[in-house]
């Protein structure tokens, strides 16, 4: 086994995951490794995709996340090959971030990683919107989430940040019209990091989905920038309607674990949904709205307003003073 991966380390192979009979079939019954084609790097020049926002050097998310990186390797040298891979061995952000995605996301003899490696880069490097997002993500996660102390960390082990971004190249294909492509990226997100988010659904900079599991966000959903959802929350429609029939959230919103918001309603900027609730109707700006049917705090004709947005406090409980 040891010798396989070194081999195919050698190589400068992805690695994917595979079953020993997929393996066995590629050649070595040993080895439950399979590679999916050469690993590639920044090939295809930034600076062509680039409007200034994150080329080379002036890239200050990409020189922090390596730094990081270096960081952790000189706390754990048993880390260096696989930091190098994901991370060192790359000229910029975009094609890193291609690269992992592509590992997870690859079907061994099926679906290379290479092939993946070229859709998800010419999606996320060709979309300047893209390329500001997925560092403004990857600030959010730093800022909002007390568990993450480096950028590094939520880039190569936090599942809502991957997901997103694979959504986000997703979201480029569907608009291209491949919506075939867009779909693949779709199925394999949901089933690699249970995250499931409509390719047509548009989401916004800074978007935090903490811990993430369950996730669901339907085709017309729209959420705004500097939004935080956590894990078991659905964006969707009633069941009755075709059409735009998703959930629009603002800027700023913070939606609690375990929420479901369904139907074409408005969730105003700042404004907190309770864990575990579900809502029905519109709630206004800076406004809580908590239960089941969700009901806003304070009332309807004078509901208590939060004083900053809820998305990115993170204030979760403070709400609860007010009900009694």
């Amino acid at each position: 086994m040891a010798a396989c991966v070194e081999n195919c380390r050698t190589k400068s192979t992805f690695l994917c995951w595979t079953t020993a009979a997929a393996a066995a079939a590629a050649g070595d019954s040993s080895c439950k490794f399979s590679v999916c084609s050469p690993r590639r790097s920044c090939t295809t020049p930034i600076d062509q995709y680039s409007d200034g926002a994150a080329a080379g050097d002036d890239d200050e998310v990409w020189a922090e996340l390596r730094d990081e990186a270096r960081s952790d390797v000189e706390d754990e040298p048993i880390l260096r090959q696989y930091y190098s891979d994901l991370i060192l061995s790359h000229r910029c952000l975009e094609s890193a971030l291609a690269a992992h995605l592509a590992g997870k996301l690859c079907v061994p003899g099926v679906v290379a990683s290479g092939t993946l490696y070229d859709l998800l880069f010419s999606a996320l490097a060709g979309d300047p919107s893209a390329r500001r997002a997925v560092r403004a993500d990857l600030r959010a996660a730093r800022d909002r989430d007390p568990a993450c102390a480096k950028m590094v960390h939520c880039f190569l082990y936090y599942k809502g940040f991957l997901a997103l971004q694979a959504h986000r190249a997703a979201h480029r294909l569907w608009g291209e019209g491949r919506r075939a492509a867009a779909l693949l990226l779709q199925g394999r997100a949901s089933e690699a990091f249970a995250v499931d988010i409509h390719p047509g659904a548009a989401v916004g900079e800074g978007v935090l989905l903490d811990h993430a599991t369950g996730v669901v966000i339907g085709e017309t959903a729209v959420v705004g920038s500097d939004v935080s959802i956590l894990h078991g929350v659905t964006l969707g429609g009633t069941g009755k309607e075709s059409g735009d029939r998703h959930p629009k959230i603002g800027d700023g919103v913070l939606i609690g674990a375990g929420t479901h918001i369904l139907g074409n309603i408005r969730i105003g900027d700042g404004a907190k949904i309770g864990a575990g609730s579900v809502v029905l109707k519109e709630v206004p700006a800076r406004t809580t709205a908590v239960g089941n049917p969700a009901r806003l705090v304070g009332g309807k004709e004078s509901p208590v307003l939060s004083e900053g947005l809820a998305g990115l406090t993170m204030d979760q409980t403070s709400w609860s003073r007010d009900l009694l």
